[in-house]
């Protein structure tokens, strides 16, 4: 398939291919991995094991001579092909295996690579205690997405090699090994045991994995199919709490996809310091152990429930079918994602469902506007692991409910069962998904693709409104005011039928809408809808189904009648929104209303924002009553927008969530902010600095909970204290190795912030201690000292980006560094960027001449 790609130079958008990007395409097959036997020994105390790895290959080629495998800083000891040693090459990325007897075709080869490995770089991580964490768990666990594989076993590592696989790990007592697939053995050895898993459908390399730790194990099922998960000792509850409703979920998504669950068991094991929320090995997904909840925790937290059941979707799309080549990740990871909007709608109802969908739009439309456009499918990268944004995450998301929207369930469905059970077991591309259409549907949805996959962006739609009561027409004027559209003739413009609803207050309990459908194909388009009477309100796109931005430029009464009573309520939010534009009395009063009796908290937590936008008294008198919302979620909009007004009226109202708490750990943390945000204002009656920090420490030092969410509040409140040293002095004593990681992290980023106002002598100390934070290795520090140095104002931040940027050996690290250089470069400008380095030039020659002098003292001594 042909595929059109933006120009990013011209549209208005950051590029998403940085300079080192390249076509990747996936390398030739010199035949089919049939199975993969890793026997392994790990030396946990020494971060190191040893073993071999067994390849069953059956060429399809006759007279190859040599094999090349993916294998990264392994130390290879010996290679055998059928038990006859064979030479090789390795230049500790690739080894080459010269063979001794060309490929035949159909003539199995079994290759014997002997390796170990000490202190892995990727791929396998030893988790223990130390003396800065001497209650961490000792754990080992594995992460192979997306080529990571290659750093801790020899292997065809790329997702278009598909073969069963064995684990055979000997791990010292009582630590228990999980694998994929069966336990087909265990076996004890002296003060060891071993533990022999046995993986009988075919999977890519990624998906392999090992997890190792003294866990707890709590039991479930589903149809008699053994749904285990593995928690620290200690946290059994919360693992129920957390995980338990894997069963249902599996039984959920097997009707949902046409396919019964396909593995002998699911296993979900939690793990710590885990780099990422949770990665779906094939029957034994690995999730961070920050996932599981307390009792308060799980009364305004679903992000939980979402990644469950996210990771469990991958057992279908990623797992059973896999992609092909990593350009093609939005098949799995947009359908994981629409699992999540799924599974919302199932337990939670519509509206829930289509308030996620919102907010997945809003996730992929703001790195669109700040990050970069791209097409969804795109082999031009540096590394595979960019490609794990939210273009493939969110609005892969998106385009799939847009595909159930222009089908129909009665469509969609047989054509999600039919994509499934044709590729099951197999490796899939984009035009795969589409042949399952066609074939189960008749439906070509080419069009959908080519506007959506195959090409960055989306329309961002302009609507206006009249109404000409002489002949009873509605007008509506829609115009589509993308950019790239302008400045490329046209040709970005969007193609789409949108359902235009007009409606009326309900005179039972509903209100019904007249509906229409209109080609939305130019930059500007009238059209006039005959009625028997003025609509009370208007409704583009009934429904809200395709991905889009809209601003309405609808009457004050119209948009007034649209946020109390259309039934959609993401239409609702779209009135909030123009009517916060419109501000004035009206619009407040509008919004005040809603704020109290809308009946869906998502809408109120809307409202609540652009009530905030509205510059009166009216506004901060009518989110107050906010505050007592039943809804955590809502308290904690009108918490975080009060932040936004800054008055002594504000600060004591969010002031009494940080002295007298409150349900939700996340509505304290806001006050926490808050607080912050607050006190650093010029205000008239400004809240003394002292009371406030006071108060910040007092948090930091009595509230330590689940996952550190208030006291990470607590870190953003004293970050927003922009002149404060003694802020900066918190700040940085809980950057310090032995600060519960999760809260040490948030300082590290916390100080990003707090420099812009910091004196000279105190910006220096925070990029010494960002200096010396950049030298960690691990993953989630290093995102952090990025996220910080990104926010700073100052050319020395760009000078340690680029140091970090060039020694990691992470790509996301990496990418994100080069991306926030660019950021700091505009924060500071080019006039201040030239003085800034004018005047540290100058310091260097003051030291060189200062150097030179002392040079010339010492030479005129020793004559």
């Amino acid at each position: 398939m042909s595929q059109s790609y933006f120009d990013t130079e011209n549209n208005g958008h950051k590029p998403f291919e940085l300079p080192g990007a390249k076509p990747h395409y996936n390398p030739d097959r010199p035949g089919q991995v049939e199975h993969i036997f890793l026997d392994l020994s790990l030396d946990i105390p020494n971060q190191s094991y040893h073993g071999s790895c067994r390849i069953r290959l059956l060429p399809i080629r006759n007279g190859l001579e040599r094999l090349i495998l993916d294998a990264v800083n392994l130390n290879i000891q010996s290679v055998e092909v059928d038990e006859v040693q064979q030479k090789f090459d390795y230049d500790g990325e690739q080894l080459t295996i010269q063979l001794s007897q060309p490929t035949q075709i159909g003539k199995q080869l079994l290759i014997a690579i002997a390796y170990s490995v000490e202190k892995p770089q990727r791929g396998l991580y030893f988790i223990q205690p130390d003396k800065h964490y001497p209650n961490k768990p000792t754990q080992v666990w594995t992460q192979g997405e997306d080529e990571d594989s290659r750093f801790w076993f020899p292997c065809f590592d790329y997702p278009g090699q598909l073969s069963t696989s064995e684990i055979r790990v000997s791990v010292p007592k009582p630590l228990v090994a999980i694998s994929n697939g069966e336990l087909i053995d265990t076996a004890e050895d002296g003060d060891r045991q071993i533990y022999h898993w046995l993986q009988q459908q075919i999977h890519p390399t990624y998906l392999m994995t090992l997890a190792v730790g003294d866990f707890a194990e709590i039991r479930d099922e589903w149809l008699g199919l053994p749904v285990t998960y593995y928690v620290e000792k200690g946290r059994e509850k919360d693992a129920k709490r957390s995980m338990g409703k894997t069963p249902r979920m599996i039984e959920f998504l097997s009707q949902k996809y046409g396919y019964a669950y396909p593995y002998p068991k699911y296993a979900q094991v939690c793990v710590n310091d885990f780099i990422f929320g949770g990665m779906e090995n094939t029957s034994t997904t690995l999730l961070s152990d920050r996932c599981l909840l307390d009792e308060r925790a799980i009364l305004d937290n679903r992000s939980t429930e979402s990644l469950v059941v996210h990771e469990l979707a991958h057992q279908w799309f990623g797992d059973l079918v896999v992609i092909k080549h990593w350009s093609h990740a939005w098949i799995k990871e947009g359908m994981a994602s629409y699992s999540e909007v799924m599974w919302t709608e199932q337990e939670y109802g519509a509206q829930e469902a289509a308030y996620y969908r919102l907010l997945e739009a809003r996730s992929y439309i703001n790195e669109d506007s700040n990050r970069y456009r791209r097409p969804m499918v795109t082999h031009i990268y540096r590394e595979a692991i960019e490609l794990y944004d939210r273009h493939i995450y969110e609005k892969g998301s998106c385009v799939y409910h847009m595909i159930r929207a222009e089908l129909g369930d009665e469509l969609f469905w047989p054509a999600i069962h039919t994509f499934v059970q044709d590729n099951a077991h197999k490796t899939v591309e984009t035009v795969d998904l589409l042949r399952a259409i066609e074939k189960a549907t008749g439906r070509n949805l080419t069009f959908l693709f080519d506007q959506y996959v195959y090409r960055g962006g989306h329309p961002d739609f302009q609507v206006a409104y009249s109404w000409d009561g002489d002949a009873n027409l509605a007008k509506v004027t829609v115009t589509q005011t993308q950019a790239s559209a302008e400045k490329n003739g046209n040709k970005d413009l969007f193609d789409l039928k949108i359902p235009i609803g007009f409606g009326y207050q309900p005179q039972n309990s509903k209100s019904e809408l007249s509906t229409f459908s209109v080609r939305v194909n130019e930059r500007e388009q009238s059209f006039y809808f005959p009625l028997a009477e003025k609509p009370d309100f208007i409704s583009f796109d009934v429904g809200n189904n395709y991905l889009k931005t809209v601003t309405l430029e609808y009457p004050l009464p119209e948009l007034k009648a649209q946020l109390e009573f259309d039934p959609n309520p993401i239409s609702r939010i779209y009135a909030a929104v123009a009517l916060g534009k419109k501000g004035g009395l009206e619009a407040t009063k509008a919004l005040a209303a809603a704020l109290q009796n809308d009946p869906f908290w998502g809408v109120r937590v809307e409202v609540a924002k652009q009530l905030a936008e509205i510059k009166l008294d009216q506004a901060f008198d009518s989110l107050i009553p906010g505050l007592k919302d039943e809804n955590a979620l809502v308290r904690r909009s009108v918490v975080e927008v009060l932040a936004q007004i800054k008055t002594h009226e504000s600060y004591k109202a969010v002031k009494n969530f940080v002295q007298d708490g409150d349900p939700s750990y996340y509505v304290e943390a806001a006050a926490c902010r808050a607080i912050g945000a607050i006190a650093s204002a010029n205000l008239e009656e400004k809240p003394k600095e002292e009371k406030v920090l006071k108060l910040l420490k007092t948090v930091l030092e009595e509230r330590a909970g689940w996952n550190e969410v208030v006291r990470s509040g607590s870190i953003g409140g004293l970050a927003e204290l922009k002149t404060s040293e003694a802020a900066l002095n918190l700040l940085l004593e809980y950057t310090k190795l032995g600060v519960p990681q999760i809260l040490r992290l948030a300082a590290i980023r916390a100080l990003g912030k707090i420099s812009v106002g910091q004196l000279p002598v105190n910006l220096e100390r925070i990029l010494e201690r960002l200096t010396e934070l950049a030298k960690e290795t691990f993953f989630l520090t290093q995102i952090a000292v990025v996220t910080a140095l990104g926010q700073m104002e100052t050319p020395k931040a760009v000078g340690i980006l680029q140091s970090l940027a060039a020694q990691t050996p992470d790509g996301r690290v990496r990418r994100y560094a080069e991306e926030e250089t660019t950021k700091v470069q505009k924060n500071i400008g080019p006039e201040k960027t030239l003085r800034q380095l004018r005047e540290e030039l100058d310091q260097l020659k003051q030291q060189n001449q200062g150097l030179k002098s002392r040079l010339e003292n010492l030479e005129a001594k020793s004559k």
